[in-house]
């Protein structure tokens, strides 16, 4: 019997690692595609021609000219290659009229958001759909076109307006408070009908919304954790897209997220000092040791080090941190940052680092390898998240032997088991749920987890347990596979 033809999926997002990373979506869309290439997929990633990602991709060829004369785009080449490390085959948008910039992915060196983003995404959206539709240059057709957030959240609008035959769409929402929101002029530079800007459309309280576009025009919405599918249902954290969401819950599947359990293992991360695993583990203390040395702390093996690499913002509860810092270094502890962020929590912390040189390391900006050794190096992680669609930090800490401290929300009280005289009976306990979203609910539970670090019974047990969890992407990308062959099954 002849075996089903593979689904044929194209991934569109705007950042992948290796080649390009702001946060947790990068990671996502190479470690995905990748569990869904190893479950008999053909996938296909389609991103923007960055400088960074065009001179990361030695073998690279022309595919196809993107002619756009007959709309407000610019012309652009389509590039094939291989994500390095990956393997994932992917396609790339050459087009530096509105990607070769000398600042970021989406802002300029002044942290300011780049004016034409609308039409930097809006091609991205715009030769996806093309790829989908009857006039795609390329004999590689999807069946199904998976969009991730607002940067491609065009597409489908876009597939909706265009005449003939289309692949079913999915939007994937990592974080709904970005939602690409425009001035209503830019409708007709988007080449948008008219009738497209209304309420059942994409508007959004006056404006064009790229997010509500995929969310009102795509077959199916998922988001990136259980809690987090239910959380934008409803106020606050359906940010004013709540009714939208509710009234398409039947489409809507929130599938937790998974990690690269290859890039991320203690016991072969070429970016920590010492290897380690669950039944060794003294070694990590050679890691706590090498992070001290590097950020200039204190060499103090007995001095509860808390790590937090974030972006330093409202929504990661950053403010809560600065909030109970004197306590936690008069209790001894020590606390190194690395992320970037709101300038006024910026400014704090340096002011703090400053104030208490040995005990408190702040390091501005984002750097791989030293993300690695915070995560293999500290004892106790801190993410008191507002909202968390998912979050991947919480699992490496788990996965590297650093409990975490969480707030309850999102994926995040989706993937940590908190701290109880049962959880601990039962092995399961992986770290520290706190559900008072205040400094004093984040000094209660820091406190519990000092409490079971200063017991040689609790904390090894605590740590292999977080170790021993399954944070691997087969589950969720068999779900995605699922979902995949419902949408081609119903064509």
């Amino acid at each position: 019997m002849a075996s089903a033809p593979s689904i044929k999926v194209l991934f569109v997002a705007s950042e992948v690692y290796p080649l390009v990373k702001t946060g947790g979506l990068a990671d996502v869309s190479a470690s995905l595609p990748k569990a869904l290439l190893e479950l008999g997929i053909d996938v296909r990633i389609l991103l923007p021609g960055y400088p960074a990602v065009l001179q990361q991709l030695s073998r690279k060829r022309k595919v196809a000219l993107i002619s756009n004369a007959a709309s407000p785009f610019p012309d652009a080449h389509l590039l094939s290659a291989l994500l390095p490390n990956f393997g994932v085959p992917l396609l790339v948008i050459d087009c530096p009229s509105l990607y070769d910039r000398d600042g970021g992915l989406y802002q300029d060196r002044n942290a300011t958001d780049y004016a034409d983003n609308y039409l930097r995404f809006g091609l991205l959206s715009h030769v996806a759909a093309l790829l989908g539709n009857d006039h795609s240059p390329l004999t590689w057709r999807p069946d199904i076109i998976h969009c991730n957030d607002w940067q491609a959240g065009l597409a489908p609008a876009y597939l909706h307006f265009t005449p003939g035959a289309r692949p079913a769409t999915i939007t994937t929402i990592h974080n709904l408070a970005f939602q690409g929101i425009f001035p209503p002029e830019t409708l007709s530079e988007l080449a948008l009908p008219a009738d497209s800007f209304q309420i059942e459309g994409i508007e959004y309280y006056g404006n064009l919304s790229m997010l509500k576009a995929a969310l009102f025009y795509s077959d199916k919405i998922t988001t990136v954790s259980p809690t987090y599918a239910q959380e934008i249902q409803h106020e606050p954290l359906g940010m004013g897209l709540q009714g939208l969401l509710a009234t398409r819950q039947q489409d809507l599947v929130g599938i937790l997220n998974g990690i690269d359990e290859a890039a991320w293992d203690p016991i072969r991360d070429s970016h920590i000092t010492q290897h380690y695993d669950a039944k060794h583990l003294y070694n990590k203390n050679v890691n706590k040791t090498a992070l001290q040395q590097r950020a200039g702390l204190r060499i103090d093996s007995a001095a509860p080090l808390f790590g937090i690499v974030s972006r330093l913002t409202h929504q990661k509860g950053i403010d809560l941190i600065i909030d109970i810092i004197p306590q936690l270094m008069e209790w001894g502890c020590q606390l190194a940052v690395l992320g970037s962020g709101d300038a006024t929590n910026q400014n704090a912390l340096m002011a703090y680092a400053n104030q208490y040189p040995g005990q408190l390391a702040v390091t501005i900006g984002y750097d791989e390898k030293l993300s690695h050794l915070m995560t293999a190096g500290n004892d106790i992680f801190l993410m008191p998240s507002r909202f968390e669609p998912c979050g991947l930090n919480q699992m490496y800490s788990q996965r590297y032997g650093s409990p975490p401290v969480v707030h309850a929300t999102g994926g995040l009280v989706d993937s940590v088991t908190d701290c109880t005289e049962a959880t601990l009976r039962s092995q399961q306990a992986s770290g520290f749920v706190f559900d008072d979203m205040s400094a004093q609910g984040l000094l209660g539970a820091v406190k519990r987890s000092l409490d079971c670090y200063r017991d040689d019974n609790i904390w090894p047990t605590l740590q292999r347990a977080g170790m021993a969890r399954d944070f691997g992407w087969n589950a969720s990308a068999a779900r995605y596979v699922a979902l995949y062959r419902s949408l081609t099954v119903a064509s």
